[in-house]
């Protein structure tokens, strides 16, 4: 039985040997797990059983760090939120979820009030507790996390993971980056999203040191490559448009330890791309294509960057991924199909959501139960299959907007918009934005003509985090509507050459 917490537990790994740096401060390997010991000890004396969610709320940290352990040594599944979010989506997740206890600090907590379980907070400590808690009796199929994602409708929800899909994600992604003791990783990402929470996961199976950051200006970045020797760094397309446009100090600054960069959250621009190559002649570049519900699906080796920029690259180890027709076959070459993901990170599905989880989760449709059949995920994009096996995004099936890494609801931020009252009517889409990917766009028939939007900005500003503010708002006559009364989506997308 080999759990995620059992990461830690790696008799070849010296105690001595550092693991976290957050700012000033440190953690050996010894101390880290010194203080999943402790926090695992107030989680049992708190209550928490096998399958309780435990829901974390606090910045990016070394807190953060041991109370992901902590939980998954208490034999409880945890619940990372980012806390960007403003405190009605924090609420949504921690009833949604069920969270038996928050892990957070007081000044965290101010709008969840009437919403928040039992908190408790991490213990940073050098000496295991006097009573440790008992032994965990989950087994590798059991739920270790819940990772809340947005879809195109409704609230966000949570998808389901299980140790041997955090472990098998870990193992995978360190085999083809080639990541070892030796590297010294750079966390930009949050551990709320997926591939965060595997640079996490997978510098401490390697024994390898994780440096927790965050920034404002591409200086500040490269400042942070050269001050701690970094020789990983993964980011999403838009920390890429900055480094490579808004960081003067990158070309002329040498940075030799830097081994490899990767992507997550969407695709990079082919010209960001080339602009890294320039920069950075030394590094290697991964690109990847995933979603939450399987982890990473695809990767492009860095000697295929150069040849075919546009690819998503093919499967990674231990999985199997192909494009399928609307009536089910194996696309042939250059014809669209769903992207489909069989293999060891395929999600459990949605937490409390039999019927989204059916959409996406279904039987392999060429492996029947007689020869043994399995499940995989339909993951909801369009992708194209060139003669060699090499895939291609075609676009989004449905709605859903990806933004700076971000997987935004228009429905959520349609439903703030409305509450304003400024509205009748509200949709909302993305537009391409060669920084972040997608700006998220709202189109809205106003109550009164002289509607001021910057004043309507500024009050669901307070409702919604930055990553999911309009960048505008468009004031129209009325909205598109298909034949059934609904919104038409499509129409107002290609009218504004989407």
């Amino acid at each position: 039985m080999y759990l995620l917490h059992h990461l830690l537990d790696q008799r070849s790994v010296d105690p001595e040997r550092l693991a976290l740096v957050d700012g000033a401060r440190r953690l050996t390997f010894g101390q880290f797990a010194a203080s999943v010991e402790r926090t695992a000890a107030k989680l049992f004396d708190a209550g928490v059983a096998r399958g309780d969610r435990v829901a974390i709320l606090l910045p990016k940290s070394l807190e953060e760090c041991a109370a992901i352990f902590a939980i998954s040594r208490a034999g409880g599944v945890f619940v990372p939120i980012n806390a960007a979010l403003k405190p009605a989506q924090v609420r949504h997740i921690i009833e949604d979820c069920g969270a038996r206890v928050l892990i957070s600090a007081p000044e965290l907590l101010s709008g969840l009030e009437n919403a928040c379980p039992a908190l408790i907070e991490v213990a940073l400590a050098d000496a295991r507790p006097d009573t440790p808690a008992p032994a965990s009796r989950a087994i590798g199929e059991d739920l270790a996390a819940i990772l809340y994602t947005s879809g195109s409708t409704g609230r966000p929800k949570g998808v389901m993971l299980s140790h041997r899909n955090l472990l098998a994600g870990a193992r995978i992604v360190r085999t083809y980056l080639g990541i070892n003791p030796s590297d010294r990783i750079l966390s930009i990402l949050p551990f709320s999203f997926d591939y965060g929470l595997n640079q996490l996961l997978t510098a401490v199976e390697q024994g390898a040191l994780l440096v927790l950051a965050s920034f404002r200006f591409g200086d500040e970045l490269v400042r942070k490559l050269v001050e701690h020797e970094i020789t990983g760094l993964a980011g999403v397309p838009t920390m890429w448009s900055v480094l490579t446009r808004a960081a003067p100090s990158l070309p002329r600054t040498p940075l030799p330890r830097l081994r490899y960069i990767t992507n997550s959250g969407g695709a990079v621009p082919s010209a960001t791309v080339a602009k890294l190559q320039e920069l950075l002649p030394t590094t290697a570049i991964f690109l990847m294509y995933g979603l939450t519900e399987a982890f990473r699906s695809t990767y492009l080796p860095p000697d295929q960057v150069a040849i075919r920029p546009t690819s998503i690259g093919k499967a990674i180890p231990e999985c199997e991924v192909f494009p399928l027709t609307a009536d089910g076959r194996r696309a042939k070459p250059g014809e669209p199909g769903i992207l489909v993901h069989r293999g060891p990170t395929v999600s459990l599905g949605y937490w409390n959501r039999p019927e989204d989880t059916a959409q996406v989760l279904r039987r392999n449709p060429f492996n029947d139960a007689v020869t043994g059949g399995d499940i995989v995920c339909w993951s909801g994009d369009l992708v194209t299959e060139d003669e060699e096996g090499y895939l291609y995004f075609v676009a989004r099936e449905d709605g859903m907007i990806k933004s700076a890494g971000f997987r935004i609801s228009p429905t959520e931020v349609e439903e703030v918009l409305m509450a304003t009252g400024a509205f009748k009517h509200v949709a909302v889409i993305g537009v391409k934005d060669e920084w972040v990917g997608q700006k998220v766009h709202a189109i809205a028939v106003a109550q009164e003509p002289d509607l001021d939007t910057k004043t309507v900005l500024a009050q669901a500003a307070r409702h919604l985090p930055t990553h999911m503010m309009p960048a505008r708002i468009e004031l129209v006559e009325a909205l598109p509507a298909t034949p059934n009364g609904k919104v038409d989506y499509q129409t107002l997308k290609r009218e504004r050459g989407q």
